[in-house]
């Protein structure tokens, strides 16, 4: 089991670890900073430094392993593997994180925008898209712009919370999402909160406040079905 530095504070860009495993898959660390794939939102890039040498491993990608809080670091080929038991500060590339905190916050603020059940849902750098189960005539483009916008820059606060299956049973409202279930079974599930606007199941990492996020557009909203539509939005700058 993998101690998950991110689930707590997504802003910690590098911490202390230890190799305790590595295969052909990558590399285990006894804790991470990095993301691993999952719930639309890419796995995390960035360099494992030895602290013998300062030497630099490049990990191309962070993906799930075999246990619920297990993260297999990818390194870039060719790149030399440490040993296990090495000593070693694990550090993200903030930058692109960031971009996918801000943008993964961003379409939680398009689900509070939007009604309808999502269907599917991708977090991408510097863009992102959902996908809705609602009539295209219900979507304008322009207003969705505008409302985004308005929530963004009203600052609202965003944080973390946890609640127990059983209370998560009680209100299913809460999931919004018809392709993927929050995982239960572990006794509680996290949700992020965006005070006022959103409150839904997501294990991702996002921002503290809306404001953080900046202007959207929305770039295009496309057919996927008799009542599925794509909304995908993207950075202005």
């Amino acid at each position: 089991m993998t101690e998950l530095v991110f689930r707590e504070d997504g802003y910690a860009r590098l911490c202390e670890a230890r190799v305790v495993a590595v295969d052909e898959r990558g590399i285990r660390l006894d804790r991470t900073v990095f993301y691993p794939t999952g719930g639309g939102q890419p796995g995390d890039t960035g360099v494992l430094r030895l602290t013998a040498s300062g030497e630099t491993i490049a990990i191309a990608d962070a993906v799930k392993g075999d246990g619920p809080d297990e993260v297999i670091h990818v390194p870039a080929p060719g790149t030399a593997l440490p040993e296990p038991g090495a000593e070693i500060t694990a550090e993200i590339d903030w930058e692109r994180r960031h971009r996918l905190m801000r943008m993964h916050t961003c379409l939680h603020l398009l689900c509070a925008v939007v009604p309808g059940a999502v269907t599917g849902g991708q977090v991408s750098d510097r863009r992102g898209r959902l996908d809705f189960d609602v009539p295209g005539s219900s979507l304008d483009k322009e207003a969705i712009t505008a409302r985004l916008n308005t929530l963004i820059a009203a600052g609202h606060d965003a944080a973390p919370r946890w609640i127990s299956d059983d209370e998560l049973e009680a209100h299913p409202e809460l999931v919004r999402t018809m392709s993927v279930k929050p995982p239960t079974g572990a006794g509680r599930v996290r949700l992020l909160d965006i005070a006022g606007v959103d409150l839904q199941p997501c294990g991702g990492t996002h921002v503290r406040n809306t404001a953080e996020i900046g202007p959207v557009t929305i770039a295009k909203i496309e057919n996927k079905g008799r009542q599925n539509r794509r909304i995908i939005v993207a950075f202005a700058e």
